[in-house]
């Protein structure tokens, strides 16, 4: 005779399914919690310096005091005023991969003073080439841009039209605004 038993295992109900999802659910919940903690100060830390060294490369200056915008252009995102030499303006145009945070400065007789793109999500190797000296250079001593497709005299970055349409969008409303500050 056998003594042989057999074992049969339980399958899991619903109620422990719903309870094991919801105890990794929360475990993971508190953990991105405490990644969001220990990192948002570097990360603020890090995007301030970013701003303050775009802010010194567009338009140099001692002091950048921010002043209200009062003005109704929506990619105007902050204005500060530079000393007495302008304004430097914070502009979010729309480029071909989403929202681009420039800087642009904007000298007191109202010409581009230089141009700083603080990030992106450009295309690598086409849209990302707005970063280059080569492109924002071309933007220098102009009160009005368009690249040359729509008339103006901005070479547009090769593949890049969408992308070198929306920095001309933001160089422009930046002085807009600057001339708005007056």
């Amino acid at each position: 005779m056998s003594d042989t038993a057999v074992v049969t295992k339980k399958e899991p109900g619903p109620v422990q399914l719903v309870v094991t999802l919801f105890a990794i659910s929360a475990i993971c919940a508190v953990l991105l919690s405490l990644v969001n903690n220990i990192t948002r100060g570097p990360i603020a830390a890090a995007n301030e310096t970013a701003t303050q060294e775009a802010m010194q490369a567009v338009l140099p200056a001692d002091s950048y005091t921010q002043v209200e915008y009062t003005g109704s252009d929506p990619l105007v995102t902050a204005v500060y005023q530079a000393g007495g030499a302008g304004y430097v303006v914070q502009v979010a145009p729309s480029g071909f991969g989403g929202a681009m945070d420039i800087m642009v400065g904007v000298s007191a007789d109202g010409v581009c003073s230089g141009v700083s793109i603080i990030s992106h999500a450009e295309t690598s190797g086409l849209g990302a080439n707005a970063e280059q000296e080569s492109f924002r250079s071309q933007f220098l001593g102009k009160s009005n841009v368009a690249v040359t497709k729509d008339g103006g005299d901005i070479a547009a970055i090769t593949g890049a039209t969408i992308t070198s349409r929306a920095v001309c969008d933001g160089v422009n409303a930046a002085i807009g605004a600057a001339a708005s500050m007056g």
